[in-house]
């Protein structure tokens, strides 16, 4: 399969890592005080990222992973998308992968996407080495049940990037890095968010994302641990997963308003959930701010709820991941050494700057 696609024309918090800014594609470092700032025109895909070395401190490097150096523009490489490609998010960083590649002249890209089922995921990627695929990026559904594609995989020599979602293996052994968000700092950021709106005290409600991931766990102890240290006097007094899905986070929002009507904020960890909450709360008869709620994404739907006064903030998880994958790749096949976890840089919207900046969310 030919990759067909046409050619495509920030917020880091870096820290304790010692780690360098690096430009990947076009636009503009910005300090951290200024991070949340609208993009100049023509920068909405500007990433900038940080490369830490993760917390083992480990790096990768083709020699120690083994394997042959191979030509990247005229390589198979096959990308695996973990759900269906309803969720904005998904949509973009499929997009991202599809557009770099046209960018670089990369032909042979092949693309998949396992519909929201692990199974399938698994079956999808061991079709793609069966393929004759040189390198793999991965959306994974689940962390865990990865093993008989890592071996097939390592058998091969074949280099694995995950993005977004971490696998719970060995970098440089069973894959070669992961690119994704600081998951445990969002969920840092959203309760600073959520602090701020409420003056530090409230009950407050979680839709929690999907089991089984590394996203829901780090995005929900972040903010916990946030509200513990900083606020006491906020109760996490409800939490059910809404499964990153709209309809569901709507569910659980109406169950959560009959069983907790004096609930003062709503923390959902994605925008489905929240807009999902946003539609439960106009069901009820509740008005536009009347409960506070701040979730992680960055669509542009949840950034227009934010103009409307329905969603008090949103820390962005950045989906566009192309640039960054693939000159990740290109570094590691040019022999340098690649660390364990490369961050992307994430922004935040809120009432400030959410009208100004709806053309940069996605």
């Amino acid at each position: 399969m030919r990759n067909t696609s046409p050619r495509p024309g920030r917020r880091l918090r870096a820290a304790a890592l010692a780690c360098a800014a690096v430009l990947v594609a076009a636009g503009c470092a910005k300090s951290e005080e200024n991070a949340a700032a609208p993009q100049p025109e023509g920068t909405q895909g500007a990433q900038v990222v940080a490369t830490p070395t993760g917390t083992s401190g480990s790096t990768c490097s083709l020699e120690q992973f083994g394997g042959e150096k191979f030509d990247l523009k005229n390589a198979v490489v096959g990308f695996s998308q973990s759900e269906k490609e309803a969720n904005p998010f998904r949509i973009a960083e499929t997009q991202s992968i599809r557009d770099e590649a046209a960018k670089l002249g990369i032909d042979e890209l092949r693309v998949t996407n396992a519909q929201s089922q692990f199974s399938k995921q698994i079956t999808d990627v061991q079709q793609l080495i069966a393929q004759g695929a040189q390198l793999l990026v991965i959306a994974p559904l689940n962390s865990d049940g990865w093993e008989p594609v890592l071996q097939q995989a390592a058998e091969k020599k074949i280099p694995i990037i995950t993005i977004d979602r971490k696998i719970n293996a060995e970098p440089c052994k069973d894959y070669l890095t992961f690119i994704g968000s600081d998951f445990y700092e969002q969920g840092k950021r959203a309760a600073d968010q959520m602090i701020e709106a409420l003056g530090g005290k409230g009950k407050v409600a979680i839709l929690l994302g999907a089991p089984g991931n590394n996203v829901t766990t780090e995005r929900t102890n972040g903010f916990k641990d946030r509200v513990k240290e900083k606020a006491p006097d906020i109760e996490i007094s409800f939490e059910q997963t809404g499964e990153f899905a709209r309809e569901k986070g709507q569910q659980v929002t109406e169950q959560l308003i009959q069983s907790n009507p004096d609930i003062n904020g709503i923390y959902a960890e994605n925008d489905e959930m929240a807009l999902g909450a946003v539609t439960a709360l106009k069901g009820a008869g509740k008005e536009p701010g009347e409960i506070k709620i701040v979730s992680v994404d960055g669509t542009r739907s949840a950034v227009q709820a934010i103009v409307d006064g329905w969603i008090h903030a949103v820390v962005e998880s950045n989906p566009r991941f192309g640039p960054l994958a693939f000159e990740t790749a290109q570094k590691f096949l040019d022999g340098e050494p690649i660390p364990d976890t490369v961050i992307i840089s994430d922004r935040e919207y809120d009432s400030s700057n959410a009208e100004s900046s709806l053309s940069q969310a996605y």
